[in-house]
């Protein structure tokens, strides 16, 4: 086993952890130096000024040469988790680590199993490696930054479970990836000690990182290139009309989400209403309770309604309004004409193999969705019509006319 490869659930010396407290406003939080309080992100720029990657291609035949995308569920070999996340406490930050357990059949593996503790900073640096060392393929979006300073109320366990989401499924979207699953920076990400991955993040540049250089530059050209092939106008032109779709149909999703909270609060508000009405109306007595008792199933129906499009279309949603970010071409002034034909194909593989991806994630979030909205109105209808049923019964049994 590579040394290091299982760290126990605690962080280096000096720092205390702890279970996820409920409240945690009395802690000292370092916002300025630490990212980890940032949900969802754009930007992942490194400050470590780290770049060498030992697993970067140097030319471009043995990028090309990669380009073979399997999508079969069966030869998978790699399976990520992210969970268990932990505060730690120090004298001058509070911040949160996750557990990443990692089972592999990959021979460049010391073990077939891996634990170590990451925080959101090691995930923006694999980010970061994995986007310099292959500047035409498209990176998973990380959960953005969202810097809550002076709104310590939200490190609380909804906060970190929204981010836990995000991180584990960043994690196996490049471990599904052809290219990134193989870098040489993804494997130290999962299998080394917190000390190791911290030298590592520490390298200078070397000479294969100087050569990224060049690939952006080659990749800039790509984007940015007056007389650059038709369909990658095509592709930005695609990207542009699928970012004002995505991005509007995540803006609607969450305006719904939040007025069936608030909706969902005054339904909380009208089954105590109807049950003290009872308590004054003899002869309405029973019924108004059956309204209430109604009233209030309907209301844990709806708050579990709410907590499924939060938790299971919502972020699929975000995570795609991050991606059309990404994808978006600059309009370099660059021209590497020599050399567009294998970053042309690259990119072009990879994009294909992305939106394959894309409309399979949006789909089964669709279907989803859905197939909970059915169960909800189905669950609701049920409820009302138990009422009608039973005030039917009533009415005849006391020789009433039938108000149906």
């Amino acid at each position: 086993m590579m040394s290091g490869s299982v760290v126990d659930n605690t962080v280096s010396s000096g720092n205390s952890s702890a279970a996820i407290p409920t409240d945690i406003s009395g802690q000292i939080l370092d916002l300025d130096e630490d990212d980890d309080l940032e949900v969802f992100s754009k930007d992942t720029t490194l400050t470590d000024g780290s770049s060498f990657n030992a697993s970067m291609q140097t030319s471009p035949a043995s990028m090309i040469n990669q380009y073979k995308f399997e999508e079969d569920a069966d030869t998978k070999d790699i399976f990520v988790t992210v969970d268990n996340p932990e505060s730690h406490v120090t004298a001058i930050e509070t911040y949160i680590t996750y557990r990443v357990m990692t089972k592999t059949t990959r021979s460049e593996f010391d073990s077939s199993e891996f634990e170590v503790r990451r925080r959101y900073q090691d995930f923006l640096w694999l980010k970061g490696r994995l986007e310099e060392a292959h500047p035409t393929l498209i990176a998973h979006p990380l959960p953005e930054k969202f810097v809550v300073k002076g709104m310590v109320e939200r490190f609380n366990e909804d906060f970190i479970e929204t981010r836990r989401r995000a991180l584990h499924r960043f994690l196996n979207k490049i471990a599904e990836h052809p290219i990134f699953s193989s870098s040489e920076d993804f494997k130290i990400f999962l299998t080394a000690a917190s000390g190791e991955l911290t030298s590592h993040k520490k390298q200078g540049p070397g000479f294969l990182s100087r050569m990224g250089d060049t690939v952006k530059a080659v990749a800039a050209a790509v984007r940015g290139v007056r007389n650059r092939p038709q369909e990658f106008t095509e592709m930005q032109e695609y990207v542009e009309a699928f970012s004002q779709k995505i991005s509007s149909l995540d803006k609607v999703t969450q305006r719904i989400v939040r007025e069936q909270k608030e909706y969902l609060e005054e339904l909380k508000e009208c089954g105590p209403t109807y049950a003290l009405w009872s308590q004054s109306e003899e002869e309405l007595a029973e019924p108004l309770k059956n309204v209430a008792g109604c009233v209030d199933r309907c209301c844990k129906e709806t708050e579990e309604q709410v907590k499924n499009l939060s938790d299971h279309l919502i972020p699929v949603l975000h995570e795609y309004v991050l991606c059309a970010d990404t994808l978006k071409m600059r309009n370099d002034l660059d021209k590497a004409e020599d050399r567009l034909e294998w970053a042309n194909n690259a990119l072009k593989s990879d994009w294909t193999r992305w939106q394959k991806v894309m409309r399979t994630d949006l789909r089964s979030a669709f279907v989803d969705t859905a197939e909970r909205n059915v169960s909800y109105y189905e669950k609701c209808l049920a409820v009302w019509e138990s009422f009608l049923h039973s005030q039917r019964t009533d009415a005849e049994g006391n020789g009433k006319v039938d108000f149906s």
